[in-house]
């Protein structure tokens, strides 16, 4: 039997789960993983409904350490709030948010443009209050388009700069900026795990490391496991999403137990982001996205 196979069968033999109000009263010991994975919100909610915290609660239940969401700046300071106060009562920790409040397709640092630059350090600013609230840590930073009118060492200063000033903003507060090479199109200007490695050395701050996102590191570069090594010591945070598809783990052609087993080993310790779909459906898929967790994280 493959690995795929195996996980679909487990998943289908798995009683479904009860109602939250049910599951509060007869709350099981959930899975233990070696690692933090943190799913997002919409990953479950056939099974624990839309209420946000909910779904915090379903995921604590079966043994999720960590949460992620993009979209987290963007939320009313009362549901922050409330969301801090979720992953606080369940010994959950946060993982990332995108740093520029969702518009980063809209603000290129590669323009070196006054008014980007700007913008970039004022959500900086906002981000330092937000982390407060939900006890955050990391947070995505995207540099935005390729700007064809540019020699590309110059963007690469720009980013540079611009990354320094935000570096100077988080740092003090021990706040992480972790910068994401994207696969999602060929405009985008930061594609590599050598060139975000490239930038982080000159950046030369605490506050500024990798993202490793390994759904786009496996479709821009290949050889993760030997990417990873080289890039290692900037690396702060990683991204899981099999490819193709981009769903979970077993889904696709990436040994996500492999790589899992490889990063226990180094002693690895912070959050893995389950940024990806679900492959199949429903509450059964989403059964089935748990299973392939456990699978994969068994080793």
């Amino acid at each position: 039997m493959n690995r795929r196979s195996f996980v679909k069968s487990t998943a289908m033999a798995a009683p479904m789960m009860g109602s939250l109000s049910n599951r509060e009263n007869t709350r099981s010991i959930p899975y233990s993983f070696k690692h933090i994975y943190a799913p997002h919100f919409g990953m479950f909610e056939n099974s624990a409904g839309k209420d946000l915290i909910d779904q915090i609660k379903f995921m604590a239940d079966n043994g999720f350490k960590g949460l992620e969401d993009n979209g987290m700046l963007q939320r009313p300071t009362e549901i922050q709030n409330k969301i801090g106060a979720a992953l606080s009562k369940y010994n959950m920790s946060m993982g990332v948010f995108v740093i520029d409040g969702g518009d980063n397709w809209k603000v290129s640092l590669t323009t070196g443009k006054k008014e980007f630059i700007d913008k970039f350090v004022e959500t900086c600013k906002a981000s330092v209050e937000l982390a407060k609230r939900v006890n955050a840590k990391w947070m995505t930073a995207v540099p935005g388009y390729f700007e064809r009118n540019l020699p590309m060492d110059l963007q690469t200063v720009h980013v540079i700069e611009a990354f320094k000033r935000g570096a100077d903003i988080l740092a003090p507060h021990n706040l992480v900026m972790v910068m994401e090479p994207l696969s999602d199109n060929a405009d985008l200007f930061l594609r590599h795990a050598d060139q975000a490695y490239m930038i982080c050395k000159a950046v030369n701050s605490p506050a500024c490391k990798i993202l490793y996102d390994i759904y786009h590191m496996q479709r821009n570069d290949g050889n993760l496991i030997k990417t990873i090594e080289r890039c290692y010591d900037e690396i702060a945070y990683y991204q899981i999403g099999d490819n193709p598809g981009r769903k979970e783990p077993t889904s696709g052609e990436i040994n996500y137990k492999n790589i899992f087993k490889y990063l226990y080993d180094k002693g690895y310790k912070g959050i893995l982001g389950m940024e990806h779909g679900n492959s199949l459906p429903g509450a059964e898929g989403e059964q089935t996205l748990i299973k392939a967790y456990q699978w994969s994280d068994s080793y």
